[in-house]
């Protein structure tokens, strides 16, 4: 099974350069968080999920319980997105692969969710949704990636492995698929 993993952990600067406001904290049109609904959307398309915060992070680790992950607290996600992903890889080792979700991306639905998850039919694959000629989110990774994500190191991400792998497009994607919530004004509609 493909385990959802969500990357929970960053600190948002851009969204407010004090740190007062919590981007992923931000309610939508419905009243609920932008972390709520891309932890839910996660957990509806593949059951469970783990969502990777860091330590004092308690309000995030509320409303990821809420909406039905289980949250790994790893003090290595202060260092970057990139040991935030070893981290939970890590933590589920026993998985045939795993799909990386983003926290401020709420808008990707669960069935295309689904889509990348089902995409990933050997230990090699790499799946990614696409739109407009570009990639989106989330990632899905074969179990034969466990080596390089369990590797990454500072804030990259799985840029690199990305860039040493050929990646099943799953196509047609809606533009959610590049939405997320960097600045303020991103919390409004379409």
């Amino acid at each position: 099974m493909t385990q959802g993993i969500l990357l929970a952990a960053g600190n948002g600067q851009r969204f407010d350069p004090s740190g007062l406001r919590d981007k992923l904290l931000q309610p939508l049109d419905d009243g609920r968080a932008v972390l709520w609904h891309s932890a839910f959307n996660l957990c509806s398309a593949l059951g469970a999920c783990v969502a990777v915060i860091r330590p004092g992070q308690d309000a995030r680790r509320a409303i990821l319980e809420s909406a039905g992950c289980s949250v790994l607290v790893a003090r290595a996600a202060e260092a970057g997105m990139g040991e935030t992903i070893a981290a939970a890889v890590r933590e589920t080792a026993q998985a045939q692969g795993w799909l990386i979700a983003l926290g401020d991306m709420p808008w990707i639905p669960p069935a295309l969710i689904r889509r990348v998850a089902r995409a990933v039919v050997t230990p090699a694959c790499v799946a990614a949704p696409w739109h407009g000629g570009r990639r989106g989110h989330p990632v899905a990774f074969g179990a034969g990636w466990y080596a390089a994500l369990t590797g990454l190191k500072g804030d990259a991400g799985a840029r690199d492995v990305l860039l040493q792998a050929s990646i099943d497009r799953v196509e047609p994607a809606p533009a959610s698929v590049l939405r997320d919530v960097d600045v303020p004004a991103d919390l409004s509609g379409v």
